[in-house]
Protein backbone atom coordinates (compact mmCIF):
# COMPACT_ATOMS: atom_id res chain seq x y z
CA UNK A 1 0.00 0.00 0.00
CA UNK A 2 2.75 2.37 1.01
CA UNK A 3 4.19 1.50 -2.09
CA UNK A 4 2.01 2.52 -4.50
CA UNK A 5 1.00 5.85 -2.40
CA UNK A 6 4.49 7.30 -1.49
CA UNK A 7 6.20 8.41 -4.68
CA UNK A 8 2.71 10.45 -5.10
CA UNK A 9 3.52 12.40 -1.79
CA UNK A 10 5.48 15.28 -1.99
CA UNK A 11 6.95 17.27 1.07
CA UNK A 12 6.26 21.11 0.63
CA UNK A 13 8.16 24.09 2.61
CA UNK A 14 6.53 27.07 2.01
CA UNK A 15 7.16 31.33 2.64
CA UNK A 16 5.17 33.63 4.13
CA UNK A 17 5.86 37.75 4.44
CA UNK A 18 5.50 38.33 8.17
CA UNK A 19 6.43 42.32 7.42
CA UNK A 20 8.90 43.09 5.12
CA UNK A 21 11.47 41.80 4.92
CA UNK A 22 10.96 38.84 7.29
CA UNK A 23 9.48 35.52 6.77
CA UNK A 24 8.73 32.52 8.18
CA UNK A 25 8.94 29.19 6.72
CA UNK A 26 6.25 26.04 7.44
CA UNK A 27 5.84 23.35 6.06
CA UNK A 28 3.28 20.38 5.33
CA UNK A 29 1.78 17.45 2.49
CA UNK A 30 0.84 17.64 -0.46
CA UNK A 31 -0.64 14.70 -3.05
CA UNK A 32 0.06 14.56 -6.85
CA UNK A 33 -3.25 14.41 -9.08
CA UNK A 34 -1.86 14.47 -12.60
CA UNK A 35 1.67 13.42 -14.29
CA UNK A 36 1.77 17.25 -15.54
CA UNK A 37 2.45 18.91 -11.87
CA UNK A 38 -1.19 19.20 -10.21
CA UNK A 39 -0.29 18.78 -6.17
CA UNK A 40 -3.47 18.58 -3.71
CA UNK A 41 -2.95 19.97 -0.58
CA UNK A 42 -5.05 21.53 2.31
CA UNK A 43 -6.06 25.12 1.86
CA UNK A 44 -4.19 26.10 5.54
CA UNK A 45 -1.35 24.79 4.29
CA UNK A 46 -0.34 27.51 1.99
CA UNK A 47 -2.60 30.19 3.38
CA UNK A 48 -0.16 33.37 2.74
CA UNK A 49 1.79 31.52 1.18
CA UNK A 50 4.27 33.60 -1.73
CA UNK A 51 6.38 30.73 -3.15
CA UNK A 52 7.44 27.21 -2.02
CA UNK A 53 9.20 24.23 -2.77
CA UNK A 54 8.19 20.78 -3.18
CA UNK A 55 10.30 17.84 -2.92
CA UNK A 56 9.65 14.41 -4.17
CA UNK A 57 10.33 10.73 -3.15
CA UNK A 58 13.29 10.81 -5.42
CA UNK A 59 14.84 13.45 -4.03
CA UNK A 60 13.53 16.28 -6.50
CA UNK A 61 13.18 20.10 -5.29
CA UNK A 62 10.37 21.54 -7.27
CA UNK A 63 9.63 25.20 -7.57
CA UNK A 64 5.54 25.59 -7.00
CA UNK A 65 3.02 28.04 -7.80
CA UNK A 66 -0.23 28.58 -6.16
CA UNK A 67 -3.09 27.74 -8.87
CA UNK A 68 -6.47 27.52 -6.39
CA UNK A 69 -7.22 27.58 -2.78
CA UNK A 70 -10.96 27.15 -1.50
CA UNK A 71 -10.73 27.95 2.53
CA UNK A 72 -14.12 26.39 2.66
CA UNK A 73 -13.42 22.96 2.11
CA UNK A 74 -9.67 23.26 3.10
CA UNK A 75 -8.43 22.22 -0.09
CA UNK A 76 -5.82 23.83 -2.17
CA UNK A 77 -4.74 23.37 -5.56
CA UNK A 78 -0.72 23.56 -6.66
CA UNK A 79 1.58 23.38 -10.03
CA UNK A 80 4.88 22.15 -9.76
CA UNK A 81 7.20 22.47 -12.78
CA UNK A 82 7.16 19.19 -13.82
CA UNK A 83 5.81 16.64 -16.47
CA UNK A 84 6.55 13.18 -15.19
CA UNK A 85 4.87 13.21 -11.19
CA UNK A 86 3.60 9.65 -10.20
CA UNK A 87 0.04 10.85 -9.26
CA UNK A 88 -2.11 8.91 -6.58
CA UNK A 89 -5.46 6.84 -7.27
CA UNK A 90 -8.19 9.00 -6.06
CA UNK A 91 -10.46 6.65 -4.34
CA UNK A 92 -14.26 7.04 -2.82
CA UNK A 93 -14.40 7.92 0.90
CA UNK A 94 -18.14 7.28 1.02
CA UNK A 95 -17.59 3.76 0.67
CA UNK A 96 -15.61 3.51 3.66
CA UNK A 97 -16.65 1.62 7.08
CA UNK A 98 -15.92 2.31 10.86
CA UNK A 99 -12.87 -0.35 11.29
CA UNK A 100 -11.32 -0.59 7.62
CA UNK A 101 -7.84 -0.05 7.85
CA UNK A 102 -6.23 3.23 6.43
CA UNK A 103 -2.96 4.83 6.12
CA UNK A 104 -1.84 8.28 6.79
CA UNK A 105 1.08 9.54 4.44
CA UNK A 106 2.68 12.72 4.64
CA UNK A 107 6.14 14.44 6.60
CA UNK A 108 5.12 15.01 9.70
CA UNK A 109 7.87 17.30 11.90
CA UNK A 110 9.77 16.98 8.50
CA UNK A 111 10.16 13.54 8.56
CA UNK A 112 9.31 13.09 4.95
CA UNK A 113 7.66 9.74 3.57
CA UNK A 114 6.07 8.83 7.33
CA UNK A 115 3.81 6.18 7.39
CA UNK A 116 1.62 5.73 9.73
CA UNK A 117 -1.36 3.24 10.15
CA UNK A 118 -5.09 2.65 11.71
CA UNK A 119 -8.06 2.22 11.20
CA UNK A 120 -11.10 4.36 10.46
CA UNK A 121 -12.62 5.56 13.67
CA UNK A 122 -15.73 7.38 12.48
CA UNK A 123 -17.10 8.72 9.24
CA UNK A 124 -19.58 11.33 9.05
CA UNK A 125 -17.77 14.10 10.86
CA UNK A 126 -18.20 17.79 10.25
CA UNK A 127 -15.87 20.46 10.71
CA UNK A 128 -16.23 24.33 10.38
CA UNK A 129 -14.35 26.74 8.36
CA UNK A 130 -14.30 30.50 6.97
CA UNK A 131 -13.24 32.36 4.85
CA UNK A 132 -14.03 36.57 5.24
CA UNK A 133 -17.33 36.75 6.44
CA UNK A 134 -18.53 33.39 5.15
CA UNK A 135 -18.39 29.73 7.00
CA UNK A 136 -19.00 26.73 6.18
CA UNK A 137 -19.16 23.04 7.63
CA UNK A 138 -16.70 20.30 5.71
CA UNK A 139 -19.10 17.43 6.20
CA UNK A 140 -18.44 14.19 6.11
CA UNK A 141 -15.06 13.92 7.71
CA UNK A 142 -13.38 11.13 8.18
CA UNK A 143 -11.77 10.33 11.89
CA UNK A 144 -8.74 8.12 12.35
CA UNK A 145 -6.77 7.27 14.88
CA UNK A 146 -3.50 6.52 12.53
CA UNK A 147 -0.99 9.37 14.43
CA UNK A 148 -0.76 12.26 12.72
CA UNK A 149 1.77 15.63 13.13
CA UNK A 150 1.87 18.63 12.39
CA UNK A 151 3.63 18.36 8.66
CA UNK A 152 0.73 16.20 8.05
CA UNK A 153 -1.42 18.43 6.86
CA UNK A 154 -2.13 18.12 3.10
CA UNK A 155 -0.78 14.75 2.92
CA UNK A 156 -2.51 11.73 1.65
CA UNK A 157 -5.02 9.39 3.69
CA UNK A 158 -5.33 5.61 2.09
CA UNK A 159 -6.95 2.92 2.00
CA UNK A 160 -5.89 -0.60 1.74
CA UNK A 161 -6.19 -0.85 -1.97
CA UNK A 162 -3.56 2.10 -1.64
CA UNK A 163 -6.92 4.79 -2.55
CA UNK A 164 -6.34 8.15 -1.56
CA UNK A 165 -9.31 8.57 -0.05
CA UNK A 166 -8.92 11.83 2.51
CA UNK A 167 -6.72 14.59 3.10
CA UNK A 168 -5.18 14.55 6.24
CA UNK A 169 -6.13 18.42 7.74
CA UNK A 170 -6.51 18.91 11.67
CA UNK A 171 -4.99 16.85 14.72
CA UNK A 172 -7.14 17.13 17.81
CA UNK A 173 -6.25 15.63 20.98
CA UNK A 174 -4.00 16.37 23.90
CA UNK A 175 0.02 16.57 22.65
CA UNK A 176 1.04 15.28 18.79
CA UNK A 177 0.30 11.99 17.81
CA UNK A 178 -2.16 11.43 20.32
CA UNK A 179 -6.27 11.94 20.55
CA UNK A 180 -7.76 11.83 16.85
CA UNK A 181 -6.82 12.85 13.35
CA UNK A 182 -9.41 14.28 11.16
CA UNK A 183 -9.24 14.20 6.88
CA UNK A 184 -11.08 15.92 4.48
CA UNK A 185 -12.86 12.90 2.22
CA UNK A 186 -12.70 12.24 -1.15
CA UNK A 187 -15.83 11.92 -2.54
CA UNK A 188 -17.74 13.48 -5.67
CA UNK A 189 -18.16 17.10 -3.92
CA UNK A 190 -14.66 17.46 -3.68
CA UNK A 191 -13.80 16.08 -7.04
CA UNK A 192 -16.16 19.22 -8.15
CA UNK A 193 -13.86 21.40 -6.25
CA UNK A 194 -10.98 19.75 -6.77
CA UNK A 195 -11.78 19.97 -10.59
CA UNK A 196 -12.71 23.46 -10.10
CA UNK A 197 -9.21 24.82 -8.51
CA UNK A 198 -7.97 22.95 -11.34
CA UNK A 199 -9.46 24.79 -14.35
CA UNK A 200 -10.52 28.30 -12.86
CA UNK A 201 -8.37 28.33 -9.54
CA UNK A 202 -11.85 29.53 -7.41
CA UNK A 203 -14.56 27.73 -6.47
CA UNK A 204 -18.08 29.72 -6.96
CA UNK A 205 -20.62 28.84 -4.52
CA UNK A 206 -24.93 29.70 -4.01
CA UNK A 207 -25.75 31.13 -1.19
CA UNK A 208 -29.00 30.50 0.58
CA UNK A 209 -29.00 32.00 3.42
CA UNK A 210 -30.56 30.05 6.18
CA UNK A 211 -29.35 27.79 8.99
CA UNK A 212 -30.09 24.22 9.69
CA UNK A 213 -29.97 20.99 11.27
CA UNK A 214 -31.65 17.49 9.87
CA UNK A 215 -34.43 16.65 11.73
CA UNK A 216 -36.67 13.34 12.46
CA UNK A 217 -39.64 13.64 9.61
CA UNK A 218 -43.65 13.15 10.55
CA UNK A 219 -44.28 9.51 10.15
CA UNK A 220 -46.68 10.46 8.05
CA UNK A 221 -44.77 12.95 5.71
CA UNK A 222 -41.58 10.19 6.21
CA UNK A 223 -44.16 7.53 4.40
CA UNK A 224 -45.22 9.73 1.40
CA UNK A 225 -41.40 10.95 0.92
CA UNK A 226 -39.73 7.86 1.34
CA UNK A 227 -36.73 8.84 4.10
CA UNK A 228 -36.98 9.31 7.42
CA UNK A 229 -35.00 13.10 7.66
CA UNK A 230 -35.11 16.83 6.62
CA UNK A 231 -33.83 19.72 6.98
CA UNK A 232 -35.22 22.10 9.84
CA UNK A 233 -34.73 25.89 9.29
CA UNK A 234 -33.32 27.24 12.77
CA UNK A 235 -32.50 30.56 10.83
CA UNK A 236 -32.89 32.45 8.02
CA UNK A 237 -30.97 35.93 7.00
CA UNK A 238 -32.66 38.93 6.41
CA UNK A 239 -32.60 40.10 2.90
CA UNK A 240 -31.18 36.82 1.46
CA UNK A 241 -32.59 34.73 -1.01
CA UNK A 242 -34.04 32.13 1.49
CA UNK A 243 -36.19 35.72 2.78
CA UNK A 244 -36.94 36.80 -0.28
CA UNK A 245 -38.45 33.52 -0.65
CA UNK A 246 -40.58 33.76 2.01
CA UNK A 247 -38.97 30.62 3.84
CA UNK A 248 -39.35 30.51 7.90
CA UNK A 249 -37.37 29.25 11.03
CA UNK A 250 -38.99 25.57 11.85
CA UNK A 251 -39.88 25.19 7.82
CA UNK A 252 -38.50 21.94 7.34
CA UNK A 253 -36.66 21.39 3.97
CA UNK A 254 -37.94 18.48 1.79
CA UNK A 255 -36.67 18.93 -1.58
CA UNK A 256 -34.46 21.14 -3.61
CA UNK A 257 -34.22 21.47 -7.12
CA UNK A 258 -36.23 18.15 -7.77
CA UNK A 259 -33.25 16.28 -5.14
CA UNK A 260 -34.20 14.57 -2.27
CA UNK A 261 -32.85 16.73 1.15
CA UNK A 262 -32.05 14.97 4.36
CA UNK A 263 -29.07 16.92 5.61
CA UNK A 264 -27.31 20.15 5.55
CA UNK A 265 -24.71 18.33 3.49
CA UNK A 266 -27.23 17.94 0.91
CA UNK A 267 -27.87 21.66 0.99
CA UNK A 268 -24.31 22.47 0.40
CA UNK A 269 -24.08 19.86 -2.21
CA UNK A 270 -26.66 21.86 -4.14
CA UNK A 271 -25.33 25.17 -4.01
CA UNK A 272 -22.62 24.77 -6.63
CA UNK A 273 -21.99 27.64 -9.28
CA UNK A 274 -24.75 26.25 -11.74
CA UNK A 275 -26.90 27.36 -8.96
CA UNK A 276 -26.29 30.67 -8.55
CA UNK A 277 -29.19 33.08 -10.70
CA UNK A 278 -31.26 30.47 -10.93
CA UNK A 279 -34.69 29.45 -9.72
CA UNK A 280 -35.28 26.52 -7.92
CA UNK A 281 -38.33 24.64 -6.69
CA UNK A 282 -37.84 24.38 -2.59
CA UNK A 283 -40.68 21.79 -1.02
CA UNK A 284 -41.31 22.32 2.10
CA UNK A 285 -43.70 20.96 5.16
CA UNK A 286 -45.28 23.96 7.15
CA UNK A 287 -47.92 23.80 9.41
CA UNK A 288 -49.33 20.13 8.41
CA UNK A 289 -48.85 21.01 4.83
CA UNK A 290 -46.33 20.69 2.04
CA UNK A 291 -45.44 23.60 0.16
CA UNK A 292 -43.72 24.48 -2.78
CA UNK A 293 -41.42 27.81 -2.99
CA UNK A 294 -39.01 29.70 -5.52
CA UNK A 295 -35.74 30.47 -4.72
CA UNK A 296 -33.38 31.91 -6.22
CA UNK A 297 -29.40 31.49 -4.71
CA UNK A 298 -26.92 34.09 -5.17
CA UNK A 299 -23.37 34.28 -5.16
CA UNK A 300 -21.54 33.49 -1.97
CA UNK A 301 -19.09 36.31 -1.21
CA UNK A 302 -16.03 35.76 0.50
Amino acid sequence: MADLVSPAVANLRVWRRVGAPRRVEGSGSAVAVSRDGFLLTSAHVVEGTDRGIATLVDGRELDIQIVGTDPLSDMAVLRATASDLSPATLGDASRLRVGQLVVAIGNPLGFAGSVTAGVVSAVGRSIPTRAGSATRLVENVIQTDAALHPGNSGGALADSAGRVVGISTAVVGPGFGQGLGLAVPINDASRRIIASLMREGRVRRAFLGIAGGPRPLPPRVAEAVGRQHGVEVVEVVPGSPAGRAGVRPEDLILEMDGEPVGGMDDVQRLMDGSAIDRRLPLIVYRDGVRQTLEITPTELST
